[in-house]
């Protein structure tokens, strides 16, 4: 009886051994800049094993010449430190989005002439080719204060012992590299061309989550009820329509639906012990 390994979360499993020095297609939306039409380029890169996205990129920065003979231009991506923890290589691969650097060629293209296809995340702006602003995303942690306030204050001795049921929960809800998979997967989370729509449109789930992770903070939490209030507003934990899209894409495996939820309990606790103190 023939057995299949089970591969990582987001990969495609292998079912036959990936052919050594074949030779892989890679089919990707390319875009001059902010606004510009977008086109496709088809590429063929050599794979050596072990080799992910990044590095078939970096031959075709190399080499940039589609299969057709034509001389382009290299692709442009972010990236960072290679091996999932900065989020900046995020982009949507054969019609899911993820983390490029952590996307093995021998589980996405194991056959000769497979091909792989890259576009930019399509709930930001793109600046060029796979290459997006992810400002929005760093403006909601923001909007909910996600930090420790400790500026000017000075050593006061042993802090807070920290619960062990607590410090696992935290700890997973700290593993978030702000990568953006669980907004581009959002119905709620929509691109807007007017930044200025920002501030009152969903605020998403990465935002949400670190607002509970830093309300869970012995220290941070004294910032509970500005974080709560931002949440309660325009774009807020109301706007949510429980698609749980974003914990299925999550390359971190972070529970955001029960920090959704978490949440969800205080906001309204919150309102409630608002409108009786006013």
């Amino acid at each position: 009886m023939t057995t299949t390994a089970p591969s990582p979360k987001g990969f495609s499993p292998v079912r036959a051994a990936p052919k050594p020095g074949r030779t892989v297609l890679f089919r990707i939306k390319r875009c001059e800049g902010p606004g510009k039409p977008s086109r496709w380029e088809t590429f063929a890169v050599p794979i050596e094993r072990g080799a992910n996205v990044i590095s078939c990129l970096q031959a075709i920065a190399a080499n940039p010449v589609t299969i057709e003979g034509k001389k382009s231009t290299p692709v442009v991506w972010d990236a960072g430190c290679l091996e999932e923890v900065c989020g900046a290589c995020t982009m949507v691969i054969n019609g899911k989005v993820r983390q490029s650097c952590s996307c093995l060629i021998d589980a996405y293209a194991p056959s000769e002439g497979d091909t792989v296809t890259l576009e930019p995340m399509a709930k930001f702006p793109v600046i060029r080719d796979l290459w997006v602003d992810r400002s929005r995303l760093f403006d909601a942690l923001k909007r909910v204060r996600a930090w420790v306030p400790i500026d000017g204050t000075y050593y006061l001795g042993q802090g807070p012992r920290e619960k062990p049921r607590s410090q696992e929960t935290r700890y997973k809800l700290s593993e978030c590299m702000s990568c953006g998979c669980c907004l581009d997967a959002c119905p709620q989370f929509v691109l807007e061309p007017d930044a200025a729509k920002w501030s009152t449109s969903f605020i998403g789930a990465h935002a949400i989550s670190q607002a509970r992770l830093f309300n869970m903070h012995e220290t941070g939490k004294v910032l509970t009820g500005e974080r709560l209030d931002s949440l309660m507003g325009h774009g807020g934990i109301s706007d949510c329509g429980n698609a749980q899209n974003c914990v299925k894409v999550c390359p971190k495996s972070i529970p955001l639906t029960e920090s959704i939820a978490a949440i969800g309990r205080a906001v309204t606790i919150h309102s409630f012990a608002r409108y009786f103190r006013d």
